[in-house]
């Protein structure tokens, strides 16, 4: 594997829990929101990338693909969060611990199916948008925070 592929697929990891867990808290008892769910926070984040990335009509139906699997990624975790924060009072320190790598379990499967889908789209960017990129995955949303 050479250098750009490992920072890529390691970038793109870091990028994906972010976004997965900057939208859903996974604490007992966290307070999300009104009626805003986590694929509504993933939406948001998804406008944003576009407009970031430039994503020209030529690469809006790749695009697409790359928004889907966060929405649906976005949405698996979402369910097993409520889930666990519905059954936080009556767990057992194991039944927790089942949860939470049930959960971590998800969010690699999560990385793993956005990583293939993103790459082709990686593959067809300019590079302007290329750079743009690798510098929204290596900082995160902290270049955002501070005003980009």
């Amino acid at each position: 594997m050479n250098q750009s592929s490992y920072r890529f697929t390691h970038s793109a990891a870091r990028v994906v829990a972010a976004m997965l867990f900057a939208t859903l808290a996974f604490a007992p008892g966290a307070v999300f929101a009104a009626k805003e769910t986590g694929v509504d926070r993933v939406d948001g984040r998804i406008e944003k990338m576009h407009s970031r990335l430039k994503i020209t009509n030529a690469q809006e139906d790749q695009w697409g693909k790359v928004a889907q699997v966060m929405r649906d990624n976005a949405r698996d975790m979402e369910t097993l969060t409520k889930a666990r924060m519905d059954q936080a009072k009556t767990m057992t320190a194991v039944d927790d611990l089942k949860s939470y790598g049930e959960i971590t379990d998800a969010h690699a499967d999560g990385i793993k199916k956005l990583t293939p889908v993103f790459a082709v789209l990686y593959a067809a960017m300019s590079d302007d948008q290329k750079k743009t990129a690798d510098d929204m995955f290596r900082h995160g949303d902290k270049k955002r925070m501070k005003g980009k």
